[in-house]
């Protein structure tokens, strides 16, 4: 069977259609539709500025001649292919004559008033169109460090549809501040290439002069690497300053209730401290750091040495200065699916600690390989850790969207609220557990004398570290601290010697 493709185009005359032969191709096509039960037609408009460009790609495709409208070809129904091509509005009356015997008398006069009807509608459905389209507001999101590996991980599970929904459209917005316009480029085009059906627009950019516009979801990446030649007090200053740069950007551009992740290596409590100073009109509960990862890196460890996967390790904690350091808390921890004497259903889990018993182990190889894993993955694999790092910034986000498994808790880096004795408003790492849309911090676990003593340690760390003083801690200035209200005495002309990332054990 066969069908005719009518094509045509509506041009502009004192605010008329100027091609009424395409409106009389159009009615007698329709007669024939009526009056045959075979015959089939498709009807193309097209306004008059799209005509032309669209009738010349038609022809290249197809390998024909044509000009003028209308143009008419046939085409196999439901077969594809190549159409053949019938010519214009005299041979498609020729043939219609000679093949169907019929005859169109229409007047000229009549031809025109329906063109103009014609070039109404289609004005008609193009106002529809762009209304439809400015009803459509896709949400905006921005990952800054775009270059980093965990970025091309993340960009897939974001434009998915399983965190923000099947129907919304996303404005992917991937910013490297001094980054290589090429690499953005070539990331910008690999995006594209993905062809997923919610990306709506996905731009880059190596500057913060329209970083964050409309943001929703907001995802830091941007980590502290000193340059050749250069001190690590100057790589963190310089750290400092674009952290306070970003969180101005967000607190100007942003939307209020976006949503923010710092993520990274270092010093991740004081980039979210100074992204904080920045940012006054952002819900300061908006803004988060992301301690889950280490979190999961200490599951792994824990699953390795009782013979089960990481999943199936829970409720560990990590409180505490990410980057710096933490105290990873096993208390709450349990395992499930761990193969002893006493079995029981899929939710029946075992303490960590009594399955454990081994507080040598704990003390020296758990937290020692904590300490030293992500530089280990990293001069194996010989590159930075992505996959992890992905996972849990998903992790966090789909809790965020969706609320926390039930009993579960989590790691993140907050604003105190005072709980556990820790100062009000400073950046520190504590159980949680999203329902809502926020995060709650869960008050009711109780915490030995000896944790707290631990959480205090930190707590002067931290405190420390908002004026750029990383010299370590002694056990003697910690107490005398605590012993005192005020303010510890911070020489700005202290040496900065930043300590690796440690972690306080049981």
């Amino acid at each position: 069977m066969a069908k005719f493709v009518v094509a045509g185009f509506v041009s502009i005359v004192a605010g008329r259609a100027n091609c009424p032969y395409f409106a009389k191709c159009e009615i007698v096509a329709d007669h024939l539709l009526q009056s045959l039960p075979d015959f089939k037609v498709h009807k193309i408009v097209k306004h008059p500025e799209d005509w032309q460009p669209w009738l010349q790609s038609l022809c290249e495709k197809n390998d024909w001649k044509h000009e003028h409208s209308p143009i008419i070809w046939r085409e196999l129904v439901d077969r594809g292919g190549k159409g053949s091509l019938l010519g214009g509005f005299n041979e498609f009356m020729e043939y219609v004559q000679g093949y169907y015997g019929y005859t169109s008398d229409m007047q000229t006069d009549l031809m025109i008033k329906i063109a103009k009807e014609n070039f109404k509608t289609s004005l008609k459905d193009m106002e529809e169109e762009a209304i439809k389209k400015n009803q459509i507001k896709p949400m905006s999101i921005w990952i800054s460090g775009a270059l980093n590996p965990a970025c091309y991980i993340l960009i897939p599970i974001l434009l998915s549809g399983e965190i923000f929904g099947e129907k919304t459209l996303i404005n992917l917005n991937l910013l490297d501040v001094e980054g290589s316009m090429p690499s953005l480029n070539g990331l910008q085009m690999e995006v594209e290439d993905m062809a997923c059906p919610l990306l709506h627009k996905v731009s880059v950019y190596n500057t913060l002069r329209k970083a964050f516009m409309d943001a929703e979801i907001i995802i830091i990446l941007d980590d502290t690497v000193p340059d050749e030649n250069q001190s690590l007090e100057d790589c963190y200053k310089d750290m400092i300053n674009l952290y306070q740069d970003i969180g101005v950007r967000i607190d100007t551009f942003a939307k209020f209730n976006a949503r923010v992740i710092v993520a990274g290596d270092h010093i991740l409590n004081l980039k979210m401290h100074n992204l904080l100073s920045g940012a006054f009109s952002i819900d300061h509960n908006n803004i988060v750091v992301l301690s889950t990862q280490l979190e999961g890196e200490a599951k792994a460890q824990i699953a390795k040495k009782l013979n089960v996967n990481t999943r199936d390790v829970n409720n560990v904690i990590v409180w505490g200065n990410i980057g710096r350091t933490t105290y990873i808390d096993l208390h709450r921890a349990r395992v499930h699916r761990y193969e002893s004497a006493v079995w029981g259903p899929p939710e029946f889990s075992h303490p960590v600690l009594e399955v454990l018993n081994d507080s040598k182990w704990i003390e020296t190889e758990f937290r020692e390989a904590v300490n030293s894993h992500r530089s280990t993955v990293q001069k194996m694999s010989k590159r930075p850790i992505g996959f992890s790092l992905a996972a849990a910034i998903y992790k966090v986000l789909h809790c965020w969207y969706f609320d926390s498994p039930p009993g579960e808790i989590m790691s993140l880096g907050v604003v105190s609220k005072g709980d556990f004795n820790i100062p009000l408003d400073i950046i520190f790492s504590v159980p949680v557990r999203f329902c809502g849309g926020k995060w709650v911090i869960q008050t009711d676990i109780e915490i030995s004398e000896e944790t707290k003593n631990k959480l205090k340690y930190i707590v002067q760390e931290l405190k420390m570290e908002t004026h750029l003083n990383f010299s370590p801690i002694s056990e003697g200035e910690i107490e005398s601290s605590l012993s005192s209200t005020a303010e510890p005495h911070i020489s700005e002309s202290e040496e900065i010697s930043p300590k690796e990332n440690s972690v306080i054990e049981e």
